[in-house]
């Protein structure tokens, strides 16, 4: 656990809103029990939260490998299913991009963002997380 935190947010989700407490981030909810509603689903906000939390650690990995590190891109796929007991199960996919980076600097650089951001595969079966460096970034 660390001695401090370095930042730190609060959301609140009711009546299919979400908001940020600073009110960076305001959308309405979709909720994967009522599909005909309008709004962002939970698996969408689950890539973009994967996304947003990898990149920021890409880039900081990034910094050791060159100085492109303005250029790394994150990709997150994310599904939600549920098992026979009716639990929700996550299967999140993100790949690693930058310029200039060779497919062996491009997989240095993935298994280091993996390491540096704080959720890990091992989900004890209730959720996978896979970090690849992205398909033809051979540059």
């Amino acid at each position: 656990m660390p001695e401090s935190w370095v930042r730190e947010a609060t959301a609140t989700a009711a009546g299919g809103q979400l908001r940020t407490s600073d009110g960076e981030l305001s959308t309405t909810l979709a909720s994967p029990l009522a599909p005909h509603c309008n709004g962002l689903s939970p698996e969408q906000l689950l890539a973009a939260a994967f996304a947003a939390c990898l990149h920021h650690a890409a880039v900081e990995a990034a910094t050791t490998i060159t100085d492109e590190a303005h250029t790394v891109q994150v990709r997150a796929e994310a599904r939600l299913g549920r098992d026979p007991d009716g639990c929700y199960h996550a299967d999140v996919r993100a790949s690693i991009a930058a310029v200039g980076l060779t497919r062996q600097q491009l997989a240095r650089l993935a298994d280091s963002a993996d390491r540096l951001w704080p959720f890990s595969g091992n989900g004890g079966g209730r959720h996978t997380l896979t970090v690849t460096p992205a398909n033809g970034s051979d540059r």
